[in-house]
């Protein structure tokens, strides 16, 4: 007997509304150069980051709370980081509405962020979403070069 695979695709939803860009658009060291990992960015006109996919809560920056890790159901983690240098703000600004630990599902509530304290301290909001560990993930697609819509638009697939 043939051993059927059956290949599930996950959807990644916009974790902010705003424009979808590449990496190497970021224009920073780190993260447009793929170190961390691949992903995207999105220019953000909320104040919220939602978690794109079901996952857990497993890696939190108590200090300053300006990222958040989550591990996906198929052993994948993905980074979410709101701006950048930010880290260098203590946390002023930043808040996190989850716990490390929690279970969350797409569309999830995970960080309100103040614009407006981050561009008066000299820094931009782009929030960068990076795969930090693929675990099963293969054949990922980025959708970049549009106008995303938090929770409902599809930035990445995942097989």
């Amino acid at each position: 007997e043939k051993e059927e695979v059956v290949v599930k695709t996950i959807e990644m939803k916009a974790f902010a509304t705003g424009e979808v860009i590449t990496l190497a658009e970021v224009n920073d060291g780190v993260f447009s150069a793929g170190i961390m990992g691949d992903g995207f960015a999105i220019l953000p006109e909320n104040n919220i980051i939602y978690s794109p996919v079901n996952g857990t809560i497993t890696v939190m920056m108590q200090e300053s709370r300006h990222a958040c890790g989550l591990q996906l159901e198929n052993g994948a983690e993905i980074l979410l980081h709101v701006g950048l240098d930010t880290v260098a703000m203590n946390g002023d600004g930043f808040e996190y509405l989850v716990k490390e630990g929690q279970k969350v599902s797409a569309g999830t509530p995970l960080i309100k962020f103040d614009k407006e304290k981050i561009k008066a301290a000299g820094y931009v909001d782009t929030t960068v979403c990076v795969i930090t560990e693929p675990g099963k993930m293969e054949n990922v697609k980025f959708v970049t070069g549009v106008h995303a819509v938090a929770k409902e638009t599809t930035v990445a697939t995942v097989e």
